[in-house]
């Protein structure tokens, strides 16, 4: 029976209705699961994101812990430098104001400078005053025992103070074991290199057996008298007044420390056996005890006037093989050979008219006291010895220039192995 055009068009409607209907349903499938995968792509992304940030996080951590672990290692492995012990007793405002020099410049470099405070006797404002640094381990000496003195007159502070010096050096070497010592003094300064020109000190003292110890402090080193920073000079005269030696050496002096006098008798020939001393021609530590047991001697002439260092030096790029002992010799002999040399009456004012290094010989003690106290420097004299002296020669500059004056010994020359110009 055959169908009508009506019958076959609808038909054809019908299928081409179901065809776009699969084909939207189609689309809107493919749609949505392109959606899905869009969505899917981002998500990994963001989780990939997520994942490096969490690595970099951890790696960064990681990092830090080392870090921190490779420090506290470093702390633990370091050895300390030197002890640095401040010599107290009586003088409370003293020793604050002592203390609160070191502190400025020790805070950096606390683990290479322990600090010290020994206290001789009982006074309780310093004992207090000390406690109250708690960066600072307490010391005190404590003698109950009348002391004597071997002559009529003599002050038994310089008794006591030898037997604490004793005591707290014996303490930091053998107690505490550290290797080598800084003595200070509750009446002193510091300059701001003070720290890192003992750091470098300390390997000329390890590696130099002629060296005996390491001094801040120039006796000539007042204003006048000083000009280079920098220079630095061996010395047969012991300076004292904030100095570093070695457990060796100490070792060597402990058992025949003497009862009074300490300084006086490590400047004995016998005692330093032809061991020199480093000295600054700056000083590095300043002394403004007016008041104490050597009632303010020299203090106005040679202690007020002193110049301290107020230029920063880093000693750990300076070259200080020149004071190696056979290299000293030879410059220094070279330097006051070249000096232009003074001979008649007319020396000393020639001196204050020449525009060149000039030495000037003495021929004795009592010449070179007139000489000495001509210029103002230090007079004294100690088992044959001038402060400050090399081989008899004492050097300081003329008006703060860079002019030298050498004042030479008769035989200072010959010592040197300098030709007499």
């Amino acid at each position: 029976m055959a169908r009508s055009p009506c019958d076959i068009r609808l038909l054809l409607l019908a299928a081409a209705v179901a065809f776009i209907y699969i084909q939207v349903r189609l689309f809107a499938s493919q749609s949505h699961h392109a959606e899905r995968l869009a969505e899917a792509e981002k998500s990994e992304s963001r989780c990939t994101s997520q994942l490096r940030s969490m690595i970099d996080q951890v790696s960064m951590q990681q990092e830090k812990i080392a870090a921190l672990e490779g420090t506290d290692a470093d702390l633990l492995s370091q050895v300390p430098v030197a002890a640095v012990v401040i010599m107290a007793c009586n003088r409370p405002d003293y020793l604050q104001r002592t203390v609160e020099s070191i502190l400025k410049y020790q805070k950096t470099v606390a683990s290479k400078f322990p600090l010290f405070i020994s206290q001789d006797g009982t006074n309780g404002d310093v004992k207090k005053k000390a406690l109250s640094y708690t960066q600072i381990t307490f010391m005190q000496h404590v003698d109950l025992e009348p002391m004597r003195t071997e002559r009529p007159g003599e002050l038994t502070a310089y008794y006591k103070i030898a037997k604490h010096y004793k005591w707290a050096l014996d303490a930091l070497f053998i107690k505490h074991n550290f290797d080598r010592v800084i003595i200070l003094e509750d009446d002193m300064e510091i300059a701001p290199d003070f720290f890192n020109y003992f750091e470098v000190a300390a390997k000329l003292l390890d590696n130099d057996k002629t060296i005996m110890a390491v001094s801040s402090w120039n006796d000539n080193g007042q204003k006048q008298f000083v000009h280079d920073p920098k220079a630095l000079y061996r010395s047969d005269f012991f300076p004292g007044l904030g100095w570093m030696l070695t457990k060796p050496t100490w070792m060597e002096l402990s058992p025949k420390w003497p009862k009074a006098y300490w300084d006086d008798w490590v400047r004995l020939k016998e005692v330093h056996r032809d061991r020199q001393f480093i000295r600054p021609e700056v000083c590095r530590t300043y002394n403004f005890g007016e008041h104490g047991s050597s009632m303010g001697q020299f203090f106005q002439q040679y202690l007020e006037p002193i110049k301290l260092n107020d230029v920063h030096i880093d000693w750990n790029s300076e070259d200080l093989s020149y004071l190696k002992e056979d290299k000293f010799l030879i410059q220094f002999g070279e330097d006051v050979a070249s000096a232009t040399p003074l001979h008649r009456s007319d020396a000393l004012l020639k001196a204050h008219n020449m525009n060149v290094d000039v030495r000037i010989q003495y021929d004795d003690q009592g010449d070179f006291k007139r000489i000495a106290r001509h210029f103002g420097i230090f007079e004294e004299w100690k088992d044959g010895v001038p402060r400050a002296a090399y081989k008899g020669v004492v050097v300081f500059r003329y008006k703060s220039s860079s002019r030298r004056i050498y004042l030479v010994g008769p035989d200072s020359l010959h010592q040197l192995g300098a030709k007499q110009g």
